[in-house]
């Protein structure tokens, strides 16, 4: 189970415009991530603005950083999103599974998933 504190650095990291729509991206790219440039061009921020944004997420644990030659590719960690995921809904249905069903659809129906 995620430590509460970890759960909070994790949902702070995510609790800015920017650094939420980079991540949603950098989910979208999957596993083989996408360039600075990319992120910042998707999302509309400026690089050192991104830069800042970017370590945020990194710190949180969130994304991960490699080198490509000159670029540096950022990808999203899906453990850390799984853990943040199940920490949210691990109570969620309180006995009561029906209440956590609409959850398991949505995952189940993800198109992104697909």
């Amino acid at each position: 189970m995620l430590p509460l504190p970890h759960a909070v650095n994790l949902l702070s990291a995510l609790a800015q415009e920017h650094r939420l729509a980079v991540f949603r991206l950098l989910v979208k790219a999957g596993p083989q991530g996408l360039p600075a440039g990319v992120i910042a061009r998707e999302v509309g921020a400026r690089p050192n603005t991104l830069s800042t944004h970017l370590a945020i997420l990194d710190h949180a644990g969130l994304v991960s950083a490699r080198r490509e030659g000159r670029s540096v590719i950022y990808a999203a960690n899906f453990g850390a999103m799984r853990d943040l995921l199940g920490f949210l809904v691990e109570d969620c249905c309180g006995g009561n599974p029906e209440i956590c069903a609409p959850l398991a659809e949505l995952a189940r129906d993800c198109g992104a998933c697909a």
